[in-house]
C-alpha cells in the first residue's frame, strides 16, 4: 500500500496523473474524522490483476473547504461523493445531500462532534 499526500487544490491534477482506467479500479472516497474540526480525506484505489497494490491519495481538510469532484475523471465516483456529503457534511463540488439519509436523519452522523 502507497499512501500519497495531496491538497484539495492539486487533487485533481494529480489523480488525473495518476489514473489509467484499465489499470486502476477505483474503490473509495473515505473520511476520517480527526477531531477538532479537522478530517482526511482518502481516495482509494487497487491495481488490476496484483494483489495487494493499493494506493491511496489523501488530504488534510476542514469541514468547511469545499472539495472538488473527481466526477470528471472517474464519473462512477459520484457515489462515494455524495455518502461523504451524507454522512460528514462536507460540500463536494456538485454533490446533493439524501443519497442515505431521509431529510428528519442525523445529519452527517460520522462527524466527531455530532
Amino acid at each position: 500500500m502507497r499512501k500519497i499526500e495531496t491538497t484539495l487544490t492539486t487533487l485533481l491534477r494529480e489523480i488525473g496523473a495518476f489514473y489509467e482506467a484499465k489499470k486502476w479500479h477505483f474503490l473509495s472516497v473515505n473520511g476520517i474524522d480527526l477531531g477538532e474540526g479537522k478530517i482526511e480525506l482518502q481516495w482509494i484505489f487497487s491495481q488490476y490483476g496484483v494483489k495487494d497494490e493499493v494506493v491511496i491519495y489523501y488530504a488534510l481538510s476542514d469541514y468547511e473547504t469545499p472539495v472538488p469532484s473527481i466526477v470528471t475523471l472517474i464519473p462512477s465516483a459520484f457515489m462515494g461523493e455524495r455518502e461523504i456529503v451524507d454522512m460528514f457534511g462536507l460540500k463536494v463540488e456538485g454533490a446533493e445531500r439524501g443519497l442515505y439519509l431521509d431529510e428528519d436523519s442525523l445529519a452527517h452522523p460520522l462527524r466527531g462532534e455530532s
